[in-house]
């Protein structure tokens, strides 16, 4: 019998336009332009312009250089995209990009290799997102998503992946938050991961062998990664069970679970023109226990303007506290002298935050971030729930409903109530169940819109705008233009 890697190669390096449904080539252009702009963004503050000067620009000749360059810049602001499972286009975006000018690809040969690396990081992504790893944290995502995208733009043979795969992820790294959060070292997240897995594709052209039974081998992947491993995931539902359908783009920076509380911020600023931390008498944000981990982690390490910078965009207090009295939240406010504002920081005081537990069943209920890994594992979800929340959450999992046939309906509730209750005696609140920008109803309408408004904010040229949404018309020469203009130095 195959393996899983065996069939899952197999599959994705036969992948063809022909086979990917219209709707999902769309999303990956969308998640083009929406990479871009991370990519933008990360370069244009001063932790982007360190990595340069460490590694090069992303026009640099060298493609698998330049690969690891653009997946470090689009990553650390926490404005790249996010799947069921993972953040995909730090790799499946980034690596596609830096390859397709040299190789000569069009612009549906390029979208192609970016659908291709999508279901392969994003199922095995999900195979072990039930452990101790999630979000940007899980660097097999971006192991997998480069190897992928470099094979199918290359047009490898099944074989090849599955050596470069096994190579890949023989010797994956152990996150360690302290580094990761505590200090620049999140710049280099994706940048380390994508330059293994050139390293590996590079050794399995050159013969090199790797582990074809990598992912369910007792001493394997899954076994070390997984806490519920759910190994079916990897090979279900080809052609039917698109995970590029389950894409929400962010449109700001900040991290995972935060952005509906920002959402609420931004529109009651608009109520409160010239607010000052005086003026507040508390902020109460209520959310998900998603929301609630992230800002118990992030909590340890934001105290003050010296916080880390790779800490600040998971900072509840501090990212509600910016949007309430700026009305906004971008890449400016992640450096100095924004970050120096004692107004900002004097306003962070008086956030807390709290669990609502409605948004947790909704959290639970929705395939992104993890509640389709929770239906798939059914009853072996709970001890990893009780890990996660005790048995509190256990309670509020109840029976989780069979694995969805398809994604075509998918959600992601992260949501949030921000409610300000000022000295005058006044209280505002705000509640919205799906962010701006995550998958849901609207964003399935509009995320060619939403790209576009985000790569122009960050100071895009709008011609790039306009060939990312013809892209799949793109010729060769048309393509290459297109990106020589898009990664020049913002």
């Amino acid at each position: 019998m195959s393996t899983l890697v065996e069939e899952l190669a197999e599959w994705a390096a036969e992948l063809r336009p022909e086979d990917v449904p219209d709707r999902v080539l769309d999303l990956a252009a969308s998640q083009v332009l929406s990479q871009l702009a991370a990519i933008r963004a990360g370069w244009t503050h001063p932790l982007g312009r360190k990595l340069v000067r460490a590694f090069g620009t992303p026009s640099q000749p060298e493609s698998r250089r330049a690969a690891a360059v653009l997946a470090g810049l689009g990553s650390w602001l926490n404005l790249d995209d996010t799947a069921y499972a993972g953040h995909l286009s730090n790799s499946t975006v980034t690596v596609p990009l830096a390859y397709a000018p040299a190789l000569g690809l069009n612009g549906e040969a390029l979208l192609t290799a970016i659908v291709a690396a999508n279901e392969c990081a994003a199922r095995i992504t999900a195979a072990s997102t039930l452990g101790p790893f999630r979000g940007q944290t899980a660097v097999q995502t971006s192991l997998v998503g480069a190897a992928a995208g470099r094979l199918h733009c290359e047009g490898a043979p099944a074989q090849r992946w599955v050596d470069a795969i096994g190579l890949a992820l023989a010797a994956p790294p152990w996150t360690l938050f302290r580094g990761y959060i505590g200090s620049d070292a999140r710049a280099l997240g994706a940048f380390g991961p994508v330059q293994t897995a050139m390293d590996a594709c590079d050794a399995a052209a050159a013969g090199m062998v790797g582990a074809a039974d990598i992912l369910e081998h007792p001493d394997g992947f899954l076994a070390r990664f997984a806490t519920v491993p759910l190994p079916e995931t990897v090979v279900a539902g080809f052609g039917e069970r698109w995970h590029t359908d389950t894409f929400s783009f962010k449109v700001r920076p900040g991290g995972p679970g935060i952005d509906a509380a920002v959402d609420c911020a931004i529109e009651m600023a608009a109520e409160l023109p010239g607010l000052l931390a005086s003026e507040v008498e508390d902020i109460l944000v209520e959310a998900s226990l998603y929301t609630e981990y992230v800002g118990r982690v992030a909590n340890g390490y934001v105290t003050g303007p010296d916080a880390p910078t790779s800490a600040l965009p998971l900072s509840i207090p501090y990212t509600v506290a910016t949007a309430l009295l700026t009305g906004g939240l971008t890449v400016a406010d992640f450096a100095a002298p924004a970050v120096d504002d004692p107004e900002r920081w004097e306003l962070a005081k008086r956030v807390r935050l709290t669990q609502d537990e409605e948004m947790t069943r909704d959290l639970f209920v929705s395939e992104a971030p993890f509640g389709e890994a929770l239906r798939e594992a059914g009853d072996r979800a709970k001890n990893w729930v009780r890990g996660f929340g005790g048995d509190r959450a256990v309670e509020l999992l109840g029976t989780p409903d069979p694995p969805r046939k398809d994604f075509l309906e998918a959600t992601k509730h992260t949501g949030a109530r921000v409610t300000v209750r000022l000295t005058d005696g006044r209280s505002i609140v705000r509640r919205r169940d799906i962010p701006i920008g995550a998958i849901g109803p609207q964003t399935r309408a509009r995320h060619r819109e939403l790209v576009r408004e985000k790569y122009l904010a960050v100071g895009g040229p709008p011609e790039v705008a306009d060939g990312c949404a013809a892209l799949r018309e793109a010729t060769p020469r048309r393509l290459a233009a297109l990106l020589k203009t898009a990664l020049k130095t913002p």
